[in-house]
């Protein structure tokens, strides 16, 4: 008696898990005011890490996050003096824009099965 082979996962199910661990970070950002960005990026990584176009894409957008969420702190602080809050500010802006900016274009990098590689990463996973 033979049984059915399972279906094997399509290379659209890698691309779904890739464009969403590059729009997670925002979209938890958003809801967290930036505190949850990065786990949306883990999430991913973790749960397909069998699937390298999937876990690269959320390797890469997790460690980006890491690196701009280091930045947020460094701005809030900035913030919190009175003198800081003149670069603070403005770091932060052009943070939100940079960060939108890579993410939307990492998402539509992983819709047409293309690598992205974000800028301004501290590697932590891979």
């Amino acid at each position: 008696m033979s049984y059915p082979t399972p279906p094997s996962r399509s290379a659209g199910d890698g691309r779904i898990a890739a464009i969403l661990a590059h729009l997670s970070a925002p979209i938890a950002a958003v809801f967290s005011a930036g505190l949850l960005s990065l786990l949306g990026p883990l999430i991913v990584w973790l749960v397909r890490r069998d699937d390298p176009f999937a876990r690269r894409a959320a390797a890469g957008a997790f460690n980006f996050n890491l690196t701009f969420w280091a930045l947020y702190v460094l701005s809030w602080i900035l913030i919190a003096t009175l003198f800081g809050a003149v670069i603070g500010i403005p770091l932060m802006i052009i943070l939100f824009v940079v960060s939108a900016w890579c993410h939307v274009k990492g998402a539509l990098r992983a819709s047409r099965d293309r690598v992205y590689d974000y800028p301004f990463q501290i590697h932590v996973l891979s």
